[in-house]
């Protein structure tokens, strides 16, 4: 059965050439859900996880529903990290040059002086809460033209304590304007902010029945002395593509790093102690596989959309069960296939068989050996155990590059 084309959704002849010229060809379902009511001026609250193709959801629309002679800035995309805005600048600003219309990220970590300069100048503005604050605060930055409000990922906003500045935020923008409202969950505190901020909303969910259907989820039983083996032995497979490290803090992050550097294993890290640029220039390594095993924090991670994660690899587990779908969903994107790991010592063998419960995942907790009360189910550690290291790493510097995932 044939799918709507992005002509067919009604997207601009402009827009859709600069859509074919980076890749997206044929909307993704969210895509086709969001674009109609989007163009028709409509609020919308959709619920749909990342991967799924949603940035372009709501960044094909807002350009072709901006003209170049309006005043500055029309349209403000609000999200949670600087990682996210640059992402999503990133989709957006090929299609707003192909409408005539400029698109800038303003965010933590960078000069004030020159973003404040070009946010004056852009018809859109892709936005860190903070950040504009600061410029809002400068008398830099004025939200009274602002036709369109997006706000991508407003859970992990609320989560990252963001309620009051979203609130001065959005107060400061035009009651009659269009409001999108992106988030993995529409249920508790992002209800009620959909609540005010929206009217009449029309609502769409494109979310897989489980748990990543396509990724491979598997519990690693490791003590406190094997762990680090265990993380070696998985980064050693030969058939994985870029891993993911999660670790609970800052300071681990970087500890890891340089223990697996003893150990022959090339890493970088991604954390909130680090520069702009530091973060950057770690995202381009790991992006064009110079170096293919990032360890990162869990607020770090948002908005990393990188093409070749194959494994996403919780040394560290989550704290939740949403924690851990934010993790996992970073891998099997736009159709592929990857894999999950998460090491569990005998005390975190409790919270992580809840979590494997809540996910319909307890076959495969299983295999972990633990009981959840902290007993041996056996002595192998399970299937997926992680075993001695098989030896240094093997650099893959010369992995070829894949196409893209358009989000």
């Amino acid at each position: 059965m044939s799918h709507p084309s992005f002509a067919d959704l009604g997207i601009s002849p402009a827009t859709r050439d600069a859509l074919a010229r980076n890749g997206a060809e044929e909307p993704f379902p969210i895509q086709r859900l969001v674009i109609p009511d989007a163009l028709d001026g409509q609020d919308m609250l959709v619920r749909s996880p990342t991967g799924s193709g949603k940035t372009l959801a709501f960044a094909a629309p807002l350009v072709d529903r901006i003209e170049a002679d309006e005043r500055r800035p029309a349209a403000l995309v609000v999200a949670p990290t600087r990682e996210l805005a640059l992402q999503i600048l990133q989709e957006i600003r090929p299609l707003a040059h192909a409408r005539a219309l400029s698109a800038c990220a303003v965010y933590g970590g960078a000069g004030i002086t020159r973003q404040a300069k070009l946010a004056r100048k852009s018809h859109i503005l892709v936005a860190t809460p903070g950040r504009l604050l600061d410029l809002m605060g400068r008398g830099d930055v004025r939200l009274d033209r602002v036709r369109i409000l997006v706000l991508d990922e407003a859970d992990r906003m609320l989560d990252m304590g963001f309620r009051p500045d979203v609130d001065r935020i959005v107060g400061k923008t035009p009651r009659e304007r269009q409001t999108l409202l992106f988030s993995a969950t529409l249920d508790g505190e992002v209800a009620r902010i959909a609540d005010a901020y929206t009217r009449s909303p029309r609502r769409h969910s494109h979310q897989p029945p489980g748990p990543a259907t396509r990724v491979e989820h598997r519990f690693v039983g490791v003590s406190h002395e094997s762990k680090l083996d265990a993380l070696v032995h998985q980064l050693s497979d030969d058939e994985r593509g870029l891993a993911l490290v999660f670790v609970r803090t800052k300071r681990g992050a970087d500890r890891l790093v340089k223990r697996l550097a003893a150990r022959g294993v090339e890493s970088v890290a991604m954390h909130g102690n680090k520069s702009q640029s530091q973060r950057e220039r770690a995202l381009r390594r790991f992006d064009s596989g110079v170096v293919d095993a990032l360890v990162a924090t869990d607020v770090a991670a948002r908005g990393i959309d990188v093409d070749g994660i194959s494994h996403v690899i919780n040394f560290d587990p989550p704290g939740d069960r949403d924690a851990y779908l934010h993790r996992v969903g970073r891998t099997a994107r736009a159709g592929r296939s990857g894999v999950g790991v998460t090491l569990v010592r005998r005390e975190e063998a409790g919270d992580v068989d809840t979590i494997a419960r809540q996910l319909n995942l307890r076959q495969e907790f299983a295999s972990v050996g633990f009981e959840a009360g902290g007993g041996r189910r056996g002595t192998s550690g399970g299937r997926h155990s992680g075993g001695q290291g098989r030896g240094p790493h093997r650099s893959r510097r010369s992995r070829g590059r894949r196409n893209r995932p358009r989000t």
